[in-house]
């Protein structure tokens, strides 16, 4: 399946960024960070909310990468835990735009923004990306030291793709810098 998802993309440069450590530790922490976050979530979470997050998390992923994924989508941030047990927010922007080795992926409205890139990496798709509160002047992931933390306006972002159909998909965000201990960015058209 991993060589029918490259066949998709443009076959130019396949030099990825490198995750920071402290990334790649959250992505390797993302089960366990969901299922603590959910488990606030539908412990004490408004019934409209508990009801997005239902629907969010529905549908198998599929195929990850195809052309009609680029575009502009609706996106819908739903934060389980933390400050909060649940918030679902109303939708917003985003847009998806192909690139020689994914997918780039930017929130455009809204006062918390993120701007990335969606790669293949060890049979997932996987965004890494800078999340930025708006009016702020983010850097390009690549560009942020490996030591680097959040000041609460500025952070790195990183992120599982998951592709539900040609008009749903989602982004799994674990132990995200601000606010909450489980992001999900739902994306439909």
């Amino acid at each position: 399946m991993r060589l029918r998802l490259l066949l998709l993309l443009p076959a130019t440069s396949w030099a990825e960024t490198t995750l920071r450590p402290a990334d790649s530790a959250r992505l390797d922490n993302l089960d366990a960070a969901f299922g603590n976050a959910v488990m606030q979530a539908l412990a004490a979470g408004e019934a409209g909310d508990v009801t997005a997050l239902t629907r969010a998390l529905s549908g198998e992923p599929q195929v990850a990468f195809s052309a009609d994924l680029q575009g502009d989508w609706s996106c819908r941030t739903i934060k389980l835990g933390g400050i909060s047990p649940l918030v679902a927010y109303s939708p917003f922007k985003c847009r998806f735009t192909a690139t020689d080795r994914g997918f780039a992926f930017e929130k455009l409205t809204g006062s918390q923004l993120t701007r990335g890139e969606i790669t293949l990496r060890d049979g997932r798709a996987i965004y890494a990306g800078v999340g930025y509160v708006n009016g702020e002047t983010a850097p390009d992931y690549a560009d942020l030291p490996e030591d680097f933390t959040s000041g609460g306006k500025v952070q790195s972002d990183v992120a599982v793709f998951q592709r539900i159909s040609p008009t749903r998909a989602r982004l799994l965000f674990p132990s995200p810098a601000v606010e909450s201990d489980f992001d999900i960015l739902e994306l439909t058209r």
